[in-house]
């Protein structure tokens, strides 16, 4: 019963687009693992840009210093 868990920064991301990642990750454990996709949970988080930090610093000031 695999369970994945996506976390994502908090960017607009579209339904449509969840659930291809949904349905992607699900057929590639059913290929390459060979997992039951009826048992396969995967969970998407997005996260707020604030509270996502690379490299000692906020999402949030790195895309606005970027701009």
């Amino acid at each position: 019963m695999p369970y994945v868990n996506i976390k994502i920064t908090k960017d607009g991301v579209t339904p449509e687009q969840k659930g291809q990642l949904i349905k992607g990750v699900t057929t590639l454990l059913q290929k390459v693992l060979n997992k039951n996709p009826t048992t396969t949970f995967v969970i998407i988080e997005e996260v707020e840009t604030d509270n996502w930090g690379i490299a000692g610093e906020q999402v949030t000031a790195r895309r606005n210093r970027e701009k």
